[in-house]
């Protein structure tokens, strides 16, 4: 297993952002016992979706739930670049290829009960890789180990990486910039994961401005000033990007030469046990 340290900015440790988050985690426990695998999306990039994935795996996690997020979005992750600080070699494409373990690829971080797989290199195939049955093997191992598996996912209004993921998940959960989309491409997006077999989780309006004149933006900046004042001590002191148009899968998974038998080698996961 590998090691990393997260850096989060000033506005991730906002004691305001954070309830917010906290309250998005519990709107995700309401959900039922068995939503666990969770991906992420939004309609296009920009629009916070990795800031948003990667809060609601720390909520999570600071609730005492051993938590993974999983980086999917592979063609172009802003995730190592935002998050991480010194060297991760290995990540999701190494274990989707056949060439690593799960175990391997699996970053345990300086924050309790999370963990992270980055993407790793950038595949010719993403959207055949996401579907294929080694992921599909992958999502199976982790929901023995982990209470939540929180996935970040492209945004679905650039590729159809993001619904291919959702079908295999246990709910989703769409980012929405304020007044950033069209309402009707905000439904095309929703459509695209109901043809897909998706469960909906959600919509999760982001940037929104809090300072605003209106009755939760008063009430918000009194509360987060007030609290965050005598609580902002014990917490300390987000753009995605893809310009590529949308593209269904035309090909099947590549056959790497794996059986069955070298798929349950991947339930091997060294040093990560629950927590019961």
């Amino acid at each position: 297993m590998q090691s990393a340290k997260l850096h989060f900015s000033q506005a991730e440790n906002n004691y305001q952002v954070k309830e917010a988050y906290k309250t998005l985690r519990s709107n995700v426990e309401f959900s039922g016992q068995n939503v666990r695998v969770i991906s992420v999306t939004s309609c296009t990039p920009g629009e916070g979706k990795t800031t948003v994935a990667m809060a609601l795996a720390r909520a999570f996690a600071e609730a005492g739930k051993k938590t993974i997020l999983v980086d999917a979005d592979m063609r172009k992750s802003v995730l190592v670049g935002r998050y991480k600080t010194g060297s991760v070699r290995l990540g999701l494409t190494h274990c989707l290829v056949g060439r690593e373990r799960l175990s391997s690829v699996i970053c345990e971080t300086d924050t309790p009960n999370l963990y992270v797989i980055f993407s790793g290199p950038v595949p010719p195939n993403p959207s055949e890789l996401l579907g294929g049955r080694i992921f599909s093997k992958v999502l199976e191992n982790m929901k023995q180990v982990f209470d939540y598996v929180i996935i970040d996912t492209p945004p679905l209004g650039s590729v159809i990486d993001a619904a291919v993921v959702a079908k295999q998940c246990d709910g989703t959960i769409m980012v929405v910039e304020n007044n950033a989309i069209s309402y009707r491409f905000a439904q095309r997006v929703k459509d695209q994961l109901d043809k897909a077999g998706a469960k909906m989780l959600g919509v999760v309006l982001n940037k929104v401005d809090l300072n605003g004149k209106g009755y939760y933006g008063h009430y918000g900046h009194y509360y987060g000033k007030y609290y965050g004042k005598y609580y902002g001590k014990y917490y300390g002191n987000g753009g995605d990007s893809d310009s590529s148009s949308m593209t269904r899968p035309k090909a099947s998974e590549p056959d790497i030469g794996l059986d069955d038998d070298d798929l349950d080698e991947l339930n091997y996961l060294a040093g990560v046990t629950r927590k019961d």
